[in-house]
């Protein structure tokens, strides 16, 4: 995820990409070439999992073209695995991947099967532009971006209020956007308690690989 800090705001520049949210775009695909589910997977979407008990009675449903939920009759080859399943944290892609958009992983195939899962792993960026003509760009506005290791334990606010007050307080450090960076990961990673890691509002702190990038907007040759 990608956040502009100004002074007055915080600009949001992207969205996690989730098998949840990219739901339709991943279902048409497989509605358009069944054979990428190699008869493993089922495209619709369910509210739980089916079971053999459910064949020949009316479930809720979703397909690509549903923005909402419908019924249908359960059949037997609903029972396979969803293209798409769990929500939240737990949505899976194929049941492999937690996103569904991303370079690499060229030849990543469903465990125990030759489903490759490239084809559904878009590669393809959602491109935001922001103008900085229209804006008055200051000193301490800066382009945050991190992975979900900092944005599952902090939100947008919580890590623009950390920016702006970790560049008030140091105003002269040639280093400071860099150590910026190390504040935020250090945040989400929290301290140790015991077995735990901790945040300091005592909530669970992340388990996931931190990386940050603290990326300066202004320009001193332009004054």
């Amino acid at each position: 995820r990608a956040i502009l800090v100004l002074k007055d705001s915080i600009v949001p520049m992207s969205s996690e990409f989730t098998p949840e949210s990219e739901r339709q775009r991943i279902q048409h695909l497989a509605f358009l070439f069944p054979k990428l589910l190699d008869g493993e997977f089922t495209r619709f979407e369910f509210p739980r999992r089916l079971k053999g008990d459910d064949v020949g009675h009316k479930v809720l449903y979703r397909d690509y073209f549903m923005e909402g939920w419908g019924y249908k009759m359960v059949e037997k080859a609903d029972l396979k695995y969803p293209l798409v399943h769990g929500h939240g944290k737990q949505a899976r892609l194929l049941g492999t991947l937690a996103v569904s958009r991303g370079l690499g992983d060229h030849q990543l195939k469903v465990i125990d099967t030759n489903i490759e899962v490239k084809p559904f792993l878009s590669c393809i960026p959602k491109v935001n532009v922001f103008d900085f003509a229209l804006h008055d760009i200051k000193e301490d506005d800066v382009l945050i971006m991190a992975t979900d290791g900092l944005w599952d334990v902090l939100c947008n606010d919580e890590v623009a209020h950390v920016v702006r007050s970790f560049l008030a307080e140091n105003r002269t450090d040639p280093q400071r956007f860099s150590e910026l960076a190390k504040c935020l990961v250090c945040r989400a990673r929290g301290k140790k308690r015991g077995h735990q890691w901790m945040l300091d509002d005592s909530h669970e702190a992340s388990y996931d690989d931190i990386s940050v990038f603290v990326i300066p907007l202004h320009n001193r040759e332009e004054d």
